[in-house]
């Protein structure tokens, strides 16, 4: 189906626009899911796609990550769709080296030690040069929806792609990235900055190749404290919803939804629903009524069901489902789970889910 076709104009007509209706906070009939890593590890034709290829190449694909993203649509009757790809091609795009260790994860060759390595990243980053593979891999897989639903773009969020880029790659503790930010805050501020102008770039790209909605991902947001938030996330996270907001006005481009996910950041959620996102995303280890009391009337709430729930049998996570749209009510809501599904659950329960979601949605909504 991937077959290439380069033209973001022409875009087939949406047919499902649920999920986009309540990100816009309008009425919907039922609530609408998605996955977070719904194209992943876990549906074995994906692992039969990715078999032979490095995970990097595989990112620079477009063919590939049209295949990837669209797998979990053909077995699943989810509201949205996510493009295939990684967080950390930003900082590839800054000229950073990462490869991806099998039974490690993603490592950076030569991670940021001292102040001066920032001086080898690319100030100017073209991301149509550098990132147009992704651009690519959005405009055909819009094409090969065939507007059955909406397409998200995403990108990694400042804080986030610095302590990556510091570690080297994943750690319990981030005691390296946030090393920086007591010993060198001024910069630490500058790489947040370049950072952040590239984010910009990068998502309004997207857009323009024909991303319907965006999440940025402050995965590492929960190894920071309140004010270290504060200062090195919150401002970030709130001039990039800006200006991206801005630029699409400026480039006539539509105004699609954003999504935060500050993953861990409970201490955060009443800043984050006033920081220019349509939506905020919420992990597993908060109530619903609680983080609706924090966040206000003004903005969708996402998530968050956690995703170990998925183990549980069909029956009971249908129960945990219900339990959770009764918390949440079933509008100003998107359905998901608190973080990413992980690569040994089964289709079957993933399937359960979303058909849960769906069936107590509408019978809530009818009574």
């Amino acid at each position: 189906v991937c077959s290439f076709i380069h033209s973001p104009k022409d875009f087939p007509k949406l047919k499902n626009d649920t999920f986009l209706r309540a990100a816009r906070g309008e009425e919907t009939e039922h609530t609408p899911v998605w996955c977070m890593r719904q194209a992943g590890r876990y549906l074995p034709e994906f692992r039969e796609t990715r078999a032979a290829q490095d995970f990097f190449a595989t990112c620079r694909s477009p063919k590939l990550c049209c295949e990837l993203t669209l797998q979990p649509l053909r077995r699943f009757p989810l509201d949205a769709a996510i493009i295939f790809s990684d967080i950390l091609v930003v900082p590839q795009a800054l000229g950073m080296e990462v490869v991806m260790v099998p039974g490690k994860g993603p490592t950076f060759t030569e991670p940021l030690k001292e102040v001066e390595d920032l001086l080898k990243l690319r100030q100017k980053v073209d991301v149509t040069a550098e990132l147009g593979y992704v651009f690519e891999a959005i405009t055909l897989t819009r094409h090969s929806l065939e507007g059955r639903v909406p397409l998200i773009g995403f990108s990694g969020a400042p804080w986030t792609l610095m302590s990556y880029m510091i570690e080297g790659g994943g750690s319990t503790t981030m005691a390296k990235a946030k090393s920086w930010l007591y010993r060198h805050p001024e910069a630490s501020h500058r790489l947040l900055r370049l950072l952040a102008d590239v984010i910009t770039d990068y998502l309004v790209g997207q857009v323009a190749a024909g991303a319907q909605a965006l999440q940025l991902f402050e995965s590492h947001a929960g190894h920071l404290g309140p004010e270290q938030f504060q200062d090195f996330a919150l401002p970030y996270i709130r001039d990039i919803a800006q200006a991206v907001k801005s630029k699409l006005k400026e480039e006539t481009l539509p105004l699609v939804p954003m999504i935060i996910f500050a993953k861990d950041a409970h201490y955060a959620l009443r800043s984050l629903a006033h920081a220019g996102y349509e939506v905020v995303g919420l992990d597993w280890t908060i109530r619903p009524q609680e983080a609706r009391a924090q966040t206000g009337k003004d903005v969708t709430l996402q998530g968050n069901l956690d995703p170990c729930a998925l183990y549980a049998p069909k029956e009971k996570i249908g129960e945990l489902v219900k339990k959770m749209l009764e918390g949440f009510g079933t509008q100003r809501y998107i359905a998901n789970l608190g973080h990413g599904l992980y690569p040994d659950m089964s289709p079957e329960h993933v399937g359960a889910f979303v058909e849960a979601v769906h069936a107590h949605s509408r019978h809530i909504n009818k009574h």
